[in-house]
């Protein structure tokens, strides 16, 4: 193929991507019904990014990269799989660390990997014995410590509004017990994700990514250095 032919596949095919973007963003802003025959022409558009598209970081660039000031203290859980969620969607929006507290399992560990796909190299993380020495550690740092847990007086996590200028800790306690008796005096205060159904709760690395989505909503202006562009879809 020539330059020519490469440019003009180049131009066609990022024009694609623009108008069926900017498309399905204005309907969906109005709230309008497709029409059936232009909806199938936008379907037969759609096609699912390459790996080389997505346009990610190195962990050599994820650790200078700039991080939302989110920190996650983990107290006490039992399961690795959990523990390795938690470090892949601390990878996925570039939360400032993890705290492992108790019993929680560390990295290197092949259960942890089979789920957090190598983030435990990008991810900074700590250990702590106890929980209170990694809350105490965060409130000197001027962390705003706010446990994921139901109490009496715990805020709904949609109601609640991080502000930009302040940093933020999310403790999540175990699986079975929740957060330890002795951690809730520690904390700022509590929010927690309505429910609806016959269940008391949510599997911690399902709550943490609710939760750490909607913080990264609130705590990011979608500024260049963080809005994840896709690279040209040729």
């Amino acid at each position: 193929m020539t330059k020519k032919n490469k440019k003009h596949d180049y131009l066609f095919t990022t024009g694609l991507f623009i108008f069926y973007n900017f498309t399905w963003s204005f309907f969906i802003a109005k709230d309008t019904i497709f029409h059936p025959s232009y909806k199938s022409i936008l379907i037969s558009l759609m096609r699912k990014l390459k790996t080389t598209e997505m346009n990610r970081l190195t962990i050599e660039e994820f650790k200078t990269a700039p991080k939302i000031p989110l920190v996650i203290v983990l107290d006490n859980i039992r399961s690795q799989n959990n523990i390795g969620s938690v470090f892949r969607t601390a990878d996925a929006f570039r939360l400032e660390a993890v705290c492992l507290c108790g019993i929680s399992a560390t990295p290197p560990h092949r259960e942890i990997n089979k789920t957090a796909l190598g983030s435990t190299d990008s991810v900074s993380w700590n250990y702590f014995t106890e929980t209170s020495v990694a809350l105490e550690s965060l409130h000197n740092e001027g962390y705003i410590l706010m446990g994921v847990e139901q109490t009496n007086t715990s805020i709904p996590l949609h109601l609640f509004r991080p502000q930009k200028e302040k940093k933020y800790a999310l403790i999540f306690g175990n699986e079975v017990n929740g957060l330890g008796e002795a951690v809730i005096p520690l904390l700022d205060g509590c929010i927690e994700i309505p429910q609806y159904g016959t269940k008391h709760s949510l599997n911690i690395s399902v709550a943490a990514g609710i939760v750490i989505w909607d913080f990264f909503l609130n705590l990011t202006t979608f500024s260049k250095e963080l809005q994840p562009f896709h690279k040209s879809p040729v």
